[in-house]
């Protein structure tokens, strides 16, 4: 693909920094931070062309916004070609202790209003803190924009304290059903891998599961209730984009 290379007289330092890098992940063919690098830097470049009232660095600067528009388009052309033909990967790395990570923030791109049906495979619902992590994004669900009827859950029972993992995703199952969504419930000693699919085609596997949270240093600590506050472990999401879901 073809890409812009230089980012001189911009007028504007932020620009030049964030457009830098963009070309950079252009260059290594990571299209997807690239194009939010370009839409990024072209915002800041369009405040500046609308701050300016010298007509030389006005026609430069539209030139310039010109050529990394056209940039930009030709990367989303590309990205929503692959989504098409299932071959779309995305990878994301939460560092050791990184924040804003919640379930909003992680899920909300990949929920639309077609989403009516999701899958989650996840051998770790299990302990009470596991259970509020499930709870957390079933709420998420709820929420959105999308219609979900139907949540499809595959875990493994805990030994131990198998009585009251069951009877906490039943409340589960029961409040979701006030809400109308319908919560499927299977469980399997041989379960290993994680992964989350949505019926509008979209995969996502996170290395740690739903179970990516640090515990919270107090009840009363930031971060006990808003996820996007919580640290997190090091792990590692890989999104993926198929034609067709193929369900759990």
């Amino acid at each position: 693909m073809a890409r812009s290379d230089c980012v001189p007289g911009l007028g504007s330092p932020a620009a030049v920094v964030v457009l830098k890098r963009a070309v950079e992940l252009d260059s290594e063919s990571r299209y997807q931070q690239a194009l939010v690098c370009y839409q990024e830097g072209i915002d800041l470049l369009l405040q500046v062309l609308k701050g300016t009232n010298d007509d030389t660095m006005k026609c430069n600067l539209r030139k310039k916004i010109s050529g990394y528009m056209d940039r930009a388009e030709n990367i989303k052309k590309y990205l929503d070609q692959e989504k098409e033909d299932g071959r779309y990967h995305k990878q994301i790395k939460i560092e050791e202790n990184a924040t804003g990570f919640g379930y909003e923030s992680l899920f909300q791109e990949y929920l639309n209003e077609w989403v009516t049906e999701v899958w989650i495979e996840d051998p770790y619902i299990r302990h009470t803190h596991q259970l509020y992590n499930f709870l957390r994004f079933c709420e998420m669900l709820v929420k959105k924009s999308c219609k979900v009827k139907t949540i499809h859950l595959l875990t493994s029972l805990d030994g131990i304290g198998k009585k009251q993992q069951c009877s906490g995703l039943e409340e589960i199952k029961e409040s979701l059903r006030k809400h109308g969504v319908l919560l499927e419930l299977e469980y399997s000693s041989s379960i290993h891998d994680r992964e989350i699919r949505f019926n509008n085609g979209w995969m996502i596997k996170i290395g740690r599961g739903l179970d990516y949270f640090k515990k919270p240093q107090s009840r009363f600590s930031l971060g006990y209730c808003d996820f996007d506050l919580r640290p997190c472990h090091e792990t590692t999401v890989d999104i993926f984009h198929n034609k067709h879901t193929k369900k759990i």
